[in-house]
C-alpha cells in the first residue's frame, strides 16, 4: 500500500535571529551596507546631473539636500559607509597574507597599513577642501 508521509520538524526561527550575536549582527549590518554605498553614488550622480543643467538646478538640488530628512539620510548612510570601511580593513589580514623577507607580517600590521592609507587619503582631501578651494 502506500507509504506513510511524515511531515519534517522545523524548529521556528525567530525574525531576527542575527541580532543576538554581535558576529552575526556585524555580518548583516555589512551587508546593509551597501545600500547606504548606492545611495552615495545616487545623490553623487543626481548632483553630477544638476550641475550639468546649469545654476538654477544645481541650487535647488542644493536647497533639497538641505532638507532634514535628506540630512538624516546622508548621516545614517555615512554611518553605514564607515562600518563599511572599517570591518573591510578589519578584514583585509584574512584576504590579503603579505610576505617580506621570507617571513608572513602580523595581520595586525596589514590592517594598520589599510587605516593609515585611508587616514592619510582623507587628510589629504580634508586639506585640498580647507585650504586649495
Amino acid at each position: 500500500m502506500g507509504e506513510a508521509m511524515t511531515a519534517q520538524y522545523r524548529q521556528p526561527v525567530p525574525l531576527l535571529w542575527w541580532v543576538r550575536r554581535r558576529s552575526y549582527l556585524l555580518f548583516v549590518l555589512r551587508e546593509l551596507s551597501s545600500v547606504a554605498v548606492a545611495w552615495f553614488v545616487v545623490h553623487f550622480l543626481l548632483l553630477v546631473a544638476a550641475v550639468h543643467r546649469g545654476t538654477a538646478a544645481y541650487e535647488t538640488f542644493l536647497g533639497w539636500g538641505a532638507s532634514p530628512g535628506i540630512l538624516a539620510v546622508n548621516l545614517v548612510a555615512l554611518a553605514f559607509v564607515l562600518l563599511h570601511a572599517v570591518t573591510w580593513f578589519n578584514l583585509a589580514p584574512k584576504a590579503l597574507v603579505v610576505r617580506m623577507q621570507g617571513h608572513q607580517v602580523p595581520p595586525r600590521m596589514v590592517a594598520a597599513g589599510h587605516f593609515g592609507a585611508w587616514f592619510v587619503a582623507s587628510a589629504v582631501v580634508a586639506w585640498m577642501l580647507v585650504v586649495v578651494l
